[in-house]
């Protein structure tokens, strides 16, 4: 059974849990063992399942490398506890699995997880103002227009192709959005994006939308210094200065002057167990029990790094202010504590990136109701966020500006044409589908002649405007498309059609062409002297 890859989607923890019970049933070896003067058919030691397990780990992309040894026998614990190996007496269900001689097996059939039905949390449709109602005392007559007398040379310049005259049209005043409004377009726009990203049809399995605070969105954008860390209105939520001072001090190493105290042997690895300590007292994670399921979806993604990081980027803008401070913070120092090449080692037998991961990643990452990956996950999570911190925790300009200039299109004043339905409500965000190359160019082609095939024909049947306009439009259209129009007239013949040539009608002879022609003046006798 080969490895494959678990994208973003609800019960993701689940799926990865069965795929890889399935994975080490058909990949740890069984032979026969003997314990104590009996033999035992089809088991295996415990060092053994440590070994397949761990490489099984470090092998799977969803996973990676940097599974410990230590990990796999904390997940080998959990196997025990349910059910997915016994000893060789039959028992289980207890987490006394240890890296050494004792034998286990494979009861007859190892329990896959099925998948919870959680209860529908409803799409949440945001309500805007209504816009086509002025405010009290306003009206459209009091509102000012320039007028603006336009010939038919600057409505061809405006208009590559003029048909007809200027539909009605009235001036829609719009009332100003107040600061729930906007919060409410960022909330709803941040999320469309974020399902966008990870590629679902809706985030109602992995994310209770109910559950996200519009303010915490615009605090997390607006509310920030020059480095990009959030800055609290309430400070009674920042990290106690001790706290802020032991961090600076560990990142910035041993030229740190911050502590006005001098240090001894082992001092570095005491201020870091009383960071660890502290950071592993939060009765919640950084990244909160709410929003564990879109995280560990987002965690599919990191094949494709750059859709990772935006998925992260957005999804860090939910998080509570003080949640996403204490994130920052806390990850700028894991990373420089990382690469920090003078500070003395923390750990005689851990390298300190990893013993980085492994001592916060459940106080960022972790769910509320026991899931038997959730370390691994964090693991894998909190690894990323390390090497990519200062995008991630960034705010995503593009997002930001689509958000504003969209914001910025709802309270201008705008021009409603007759017909045109601007009193419907707003449609909710479509999304878009990956296709393939061929269908994309046959969309492109298709896609824009059609409309602009409709668009000559109702040229050419037009009975209301005069040849002379009709042949002026003809020649603006087929000057603008000429692979359009040659399609609709291929030959100079077919183009002749539309305009068939009347037949001259002979003058009719006039009545003194017929008689003699106009004869010279001669002077007669009687004129003579």
């Amino acid at each position: 059974m080969e490895p494959r890859l678990v994208g973003p989607g609800p019960y993701r923890a689940t799926r990865l849990w069965n795929e890889i019970i399935e994975l080490f049933r058909a990949g740890m070896p069984l032979r026969k063992h003997r314990c104590r003067f009996k033999s035992y058919e089809r088991c295996f030691k415990a060092s053994e399942a440590v070994d397949c397990l761990h490489e099984l780990l470090g092998s799977n992309q969803n996973f990676g490398p940097e599974v410990t040894r230590d990990q796999t026998v904390k997940l080998l614990k959990k196997f025990l506890k349910n059910h997915v190996i016994e000893d060789i007496k039959g028992r289980w269900g207890k987490e006394d699995f240890g890296d050494d001689g004792r034998l286990y097996r494979f009861p007859p059939s190892s329990p896959l997880k099925s998948y919870p039905k959680k209860p529908s949390c409803g799409k949440e449709v945001i309500k805007f103002p209504d816009w086509n109602e002025p405010k009290a005392g306003l009206s459209q007559e009091h509102i000012p227009v320039k007028s603006v007398a336009m010939n038919s040379e600057m409505w061809y310049k405006r208009h590559s192709i003029a048909i007809g005259e200027v539909p009605a049209c009235k001036l829609v005043f719009r009332r100003e959005l107040t600061q729930t409004n906007i919060e409410e377009v960022w909330k709803s726009m941040t999320l469309a994006r974020l399902q966008k990203v990870l590629g679902l049809d809706s985030l109602d399995e992995v994310l209770d939308i109910k559950l996200v605070n519009s303010k915490h969105i615009v605090q997390n954008v607006y509310n920030v210094n020059k480095q990009g860390i959030v800055t609290l209105e309430d400070k009674s939520k920042e990290l106690p200065h001790w706290i802020l001072s032991a961090m600076k001090c560990l990142a910035n190493g041993p030229s740190c002057s911050d502590l006005k105290q001098p240090t001894y042997s082992g001092f570095e690895r005491d201020v870091f167990k009383t960071i660890v300590d502290y950071f592993g007292q939060m009765k919640e994670p950084l990244l909160t029990f709410h929003f564990f399921d879109i995280f560990v979806s987002v965690l599919g993604l990191l094949q494709k790094p750059s859709k990772a990081v935006e998925a992260l980027q957005i999804s860090c803008l939910l998080l509570p202010p003080e949640n996403r401070k204490r994130l920052q913070l806390l990850v700028r120092m894991m990373a420089r504590i990382s690469l920090n090449q003078d500070l003395p080692p923390l750990s005689e037998s851990v390298r300190t990136r990893t013993l980085m991961v492994q001592a916060f990643s459940r106080c960022i990452l972790c769910s509320k109701d026991e899931i038997d990956l959730d370390e691994l996950l964090a693991a894998k999570l909190v690894s990323f966020l390390m090497d990519n911190y200062q995008e991630i925790l960034s705010v995503p300009s593009a997002l930001k500006s689509s958000i504003e200039d969209h914001v910025v299109h709802l309270q201008r004043v705008q021009i409603k044409y007759a017909g045109a339905d601007s009193d419907a409500p707003l449609p909710p965000p479509s999304f878009c589908h990956q296709i393939s190359t061929g269908e994309f160019e046959y969309q492109k082609a298709t896609g824009s002649q059609e409309p602009l095939a409709a668009l000559l024909e109702e040229i050419v049947m037009n009975k209301e405007i005069s040849v002379k306009d009709k042949k002026k439009k003809l020649k603006q259209f087929q000057k603008s498309y000429p692979e359009v129009y040659r399609v609709r007239f291929p030959t100079p013949e077919t183009e002749a059609m539309l305009f068939p040539e009347k037949t001259k009608q002979k003058p009719p002879i006039l009545m003194w062409a017929l008689k003699k022609p106009f004869q010279p003046f001669h002077r007669t006798r009687s004129f003579r002297m």
